[in-house]
């Protein structure tokens, strides 16, 4: 089981990013407040944090955590495409660095009743934010046979794609699809069980699944899109992705966008030491970009810069 309250890849966002007092910074996933807290306490002791998160709960969570910080953090129940428009309602032009740790955090995990991991008996819900939209259950029920297939194969990389969407069709029109176990139960009776895979092999369909339910690549490109309204003069998106799909779309869109300079020519990865400490910090990627000036040409993107 991964620890719960660890953020990952603190030491190396924080670089990247720079806090600084009179700085404005915003952490659109704020989980349970690890990247949160760093970003307070390098920037005091004026600068200001705009914390986003889906999930209410963490933002209950966060908030008495680092309530020693007073009003220099603003919490906003909101997903993180809704950016643009949460600034605009604090009256707030841009930014000075924003941070996003993508995917689904440990304690949502660990928590049976979310229904995101097959560790646990749960119903299939798998929403980010409990209070809206449909569960991983109701998507099913929606999706025909193919285009089952096609979401786990495009957003889980599952090459058996057909061969379980087959399963659990069967599963849910017999009335046998409502938990967690179950989901794996069908997954398993199309490609065999895990005794001899170190890998679960329902894990890539809980994956494709629960980015489907929550539009996790929907909302990324949104927030690539605004990047450069939202980020002021020199400001730094740092975004931490766990699995290709996400760290493919940051790769390209820091490459090609006029009003970007990347910050490292590769993903920032864990070291050996925090790879031991946290398991889940072990795919983690951390990329970040630099906002141009507003009052520089496009061809001052030169090289990449290392912080």
């Amino acid at each position: 089981m991964f620890p719960a309250h660890q953020p990952v890849l603190v030491e190396e966002a924080m670089a990247m990013l720079n806090p600084r007092a009179e700085g404005c910074y915003a952490d659109l996933t704020l989980g349970r407040g690890g990247h949160a807290e760093q970003l307070l306490a390098q920037s005091a002791p004026s600068g200001r944090l705009i914390a986003l998160d889906r999930d209410a709960e963490a933002l209950d969570t966060s908030r008495a955590r680092l309530g020693r910080f007073g009003d220099r953090a603003t919490y906003v129940h909101a997903d993180f495409a809704s950016l643009q428009s949460v600034l605009e309602t604090l009256e707030v032009s841009a930014v000075d660095g924003l941070i996003a740790d993508l995917g689904v955090s440990s304690p949502q995990l660990d928590q049976p009743e979310r229904g995101f991991s097959f560790r646990h008996e749960g119903p299939l819900d798998m929403r980010m934010d409990p209070s809206k939209g449909e569960t991983a259950l109701e998507l099913i029920g929606r999706l025909s046979e193919p285009q089952l297939a096609d979401i786990l194969f495009s957003l889980g990389e599952e090459r058996r794609s057909r061969r379980i969407a087959k399963s659990i069709r069967r599963a849910y029109d017999a009335g046998e699809l409502h938990t967690t176990r179950d989901l794996q139960r069908a997954v398993r009776r199309a490609v065999g069980g895990s005794r001899h895979h170190r890998i679960d092999p329902s894990t890539r369909t809980f994956q494709a699944l629960r980015i489907a339910v929550n539009q996790e690549l929907e909302q990324l490109s949104a927030l690539l899109d605004m990047l450069a309204d939202v980020l002021a003069d020199d400001g730094v998106a740092a975004i931490i992705s766990f699995h290709s799909l996400e760290d493919r779309l940051v790769k390209r869109f820091f490459r090609d966008s006029e009003h970007l300079v990347p910050l490292t020519k590769k993903p920032i990865v864990a070291s050996e030491t925090e790879r031991q400490r946290n398991p889940r910090s072990r795919s983690a990627k951390l990329r970040a970009s630099r906002r141009l000036r507003r009052d520089r040409a496009t061809s001052d993107r030169g090289a990449t810069h290392e912080r």
